[in-house]
Parts: C-alpha cells; structure tokens; sequence
C-alpha cells in the first residue's frame, strides 16, 4: 500500500530473545496490534527499532516479517540509516525486492556532512528505487540539519513525499508551511510535541509511546482532525508525563519497559544497551502505573 504520510506510525521497537538473537513471533504480534488500534503505517528499524544495532540482514528478516503480518493492511516504511553512500543504495533496493514501500531517510550517519554533500547523499540514494521517501530532520540526535532552503532544492525530486519534523522547535513547522507550502507533508516525530504540531498543520505522527498506548494515539489524532481539540487535550494532558519518555539518550529503554508493562512487547535491548536499573528503571515503573491507575476511557471516533 502506496502511503498516504497522513495519520499515525509508529516506529515499533525491535523484539530480542535473551541470547540476543530476533525473536520474531513478537515482533509480528505487537505489528498486529498496532493494526488492530487504527495505526496507519508502520516503520520499521527506525531509532526507537535499535537500527545501529542491527545487521543487514536481521534488517531484512524485520521486514519480511513486517510484511506478513501487515499483509496490505497499512503502509510498510523501512528506515534507511547508513554510513556509505553505496551501502544505502544497495540495501534501499534490496528492500524495495523484499517489498518496502516506501522509505524514512536520514543524511548520512557518524559523518557530520555539509550541505552539498547531504542534498547529494539523499538525491542519490532516492534515486536508486521507485519508492517515495520521507526524509528524516533530527539535527539533535544525529547532527545534521536540513533546512528549508535544503528542503526548497530537495523539492525538486519527487521521490521526496514527506518530511518526519524532530528539530524539538514547532515554530519551525510553521516556518515549513510559510515557505513550501504543502509540497510535503509533515509529520511530528517528537511524541511530546506531537499535538502542538498537529494543531499547527502536521499531518501525521511518527510516533514512539504509541507501541504501549496506541489506541490513545490513534484517538488524539483522529480527535484533532476532527477538530474536537478539549477531548485531545484532555488525553493528551494525561499521556504527556508518558511521552516524555520519547526524549533523552536512553528513549529506546524507556519505551520497551513501557511496552513490556502494558503487555504490549518486551524490554529487552541489544547491547551495548542494557535494560534500565536503580533509580532511572523506577522513574519508568512510577510514570507507567500513574498512568495506568488514571488511564482515561478513550470517547468514540
């Protein structure tokens, strides 16, 4: 299914066994729950799915496994994040014959490039498959920025849909708006940012807390399209202290302790990652039974 780049997509964690290895059974259970909540798109070894820390491919297992229990039912996105311009190509196109489709994309990783070489990275790397892309600005994490005038030159590729908005400002999606109109859509990748910037004109929600709470995330979005913004707020106010949780170095633990809490995953991470312990491990266990104890009755949509 061709995606639309409107709705909820959540970047689903990557399911480990205790010897480190796949464990794929759980990995397809929490995709199909995922579908059953209203999601509309699901990514694939993005950040909060430990990308680094996978191999090529483990990668391609995700994806097949992906594919099979989404079975059409909503857009499969696979994350490109590598490290050499040709290693990119040959792994966007082996998805592409593995059937991804479509692409979240970073500039290039572990190199801080200038701007001509980040336009010509993520030209030639788009170019390599048929499949549409939305290209991925967190400039926080990984140190690169695109900017709007980047954005302007990017425009003139097609293969250049959308665009996942994880600079932390949601003045800049304004700014976006001004200036390229709706060449592309927008979709918040900062969980506790999320309903600021779909107030403001974003599209979708590339989502992380979603893999514990989906149906609440699907029903803030839906709400906020339907322009019943106390409801939103409401339930937006409530899962905030939850979202939260998106941000910070160690946002992949806090997620899949979160997950593994609500029955809807596992905590296990790869190493160098390690499950969380002592105080910050509590913090997560305090926040999910708050919100569990309060967990508010979600209205019709």
């Amino acid at each position: 299914m061709k995606p639309t780049w409107e709705g909820v997509y959540p970047a689903v964690t990557t399911k480990f066994n205790d010897d480190q290895s796949l464990n794929l059974p759980l990995f397809q259970e929490s995709i199909a729950k995922q579908i059953d909540a209203g999601v509309h798109g699901i990514i694939v070894c993005g950040s909060l799915g430990e990308n680094g820390s996978l191999t090529r491919a483990e990668k391609i297992a995700l994806l097949n496994a992906a594919k099979e229990t989404i079975a059409g039912k909503v857009s499969l996105i696979m994350c490109i994040a590598e490290c050499i311009t040709a290693e990119a190509i040959s792994f966007a196109r082996e998805c592409e014959q593995n059937g991804a489709e479509g692409f979240m994309m970073l500039p290039p990783m572990r190199y801080k490039a200038d701007e001509r070489e980040t336009l010509h990275y993520l030209n030639k790397v788009a170019d390599s498959t048929n499949l549409p892309v939305m290209l991925y600005n967190n400039p926080l994490a990984y140190g690169n920025f695109i900017s709007i005038p980047m954005f302007r030159e990017l425009a003139a590729n097609s293969h250049f849909e959308a665009m996942k908005e994880s600079t932390g400002d949601v003045r800049y999606l304004t700014d976006i708006i001004n200036e390229l109109g709706d060449r592309y859509k927008i979709l918040s990748g900062v969980d506790d940012l999320a309903m600021e910037s779909l107030v403001m004109g974003a599209d979708g929600w590339v989502a992380g807390l979603v893999v514990a709470f989906p149906s609440e995330t699907v029903v803030i979005y839906e709400l906020i399209k339907q322009n019943r913004i106390a409801e939103a707020r409401e339930i937006y106010r409530w899962f905030f202290p939850l979202l939260h949780l998106d941000i910070g170095n160690k946002f992949v633990q806090n997620i899949k302790l979160a997950e593994a809490l609500t029955g809807m995953g596992s905590e296990l991470v790869r190493e160098p990652r390690l499950n969380l312990a002592g105080e910050e491990r509590q913090k997560v266990l305090d926040v999910v039974a708050k919100a569990l104890e309060n967990r508010p009755v979600l209205p019709q949509i």
